[in-house]
């Protein structure tokens, strides 16, 4: 019966269920294809997702971060500067002390005398050309000059 069931089908309707077999075993292929690319793109969707998230949380405090390094390295370098400062004002405070320095500096800025000395002040050629109440002040006393600013801006205030 077997051959007479074969025989019953003629190669035309052999071929067309061949076809149609292969065309049911290729279309479960892309299925399942369709169905592997699918759960690929939903875990993919999902990597990427967490992966932004993590992102986002952690955006803000690693700016955080960066912006508070940078604030202690200037805190730093204002420390060293305030520092070094210190060590200048305690040298100079020593020389101070020195009786001789200060002398000097005391003849130096107030133009001071000792006793039997001449006091001369060397007058600068470019100071010459100024106007004559510059010349004026030069020749007062520094007193004068002092109490004529206070007058000036005791009198710009009123």
């Amino acid at each position: 019966m077997a051959v007479k069931d074969r025989d019953r089908f003629s190669t035309a309707t052999r071929i067309r269920l061949i076809g149609e077999q292969t065309a049911a075993r290729v279309y479960r292929s892309q299925t399942r294809r369709q169905a592997r690319r699918s759960r690929l793109t939903g875990r993919a969707a999902l990597l990427a997702l967490v992966v932004c998230s993590l992102i986002v949380a952690l955006a803000y405090p690693m700016r955080q971060y960066v912006s508070q390094r940078a604030e202690i390295a200037d805190l730093r370098q204002q420390q060293k500067e305030a520092r070094e400062r210190v060590e200048r004002l305690r040298d100079l405070k020593a020389r101070w002390q020195d009786d001789a320095f200060a002398e000097q500096e005391i003849r130096r800025r107030l133009h001071y005398v000792m006793p039997g000395e001449t006091g001369y002040i060397v007058i600068d050629p470019g100071t010459a050309r100024k106007s004559r109440t510059d010349r004026e002040t030069a020749d007062r006393p520094w007193y004068a000059n002092l109490w004529d600013g206070v007058d000036k801006a005791d009198a710009a205030a009123q």
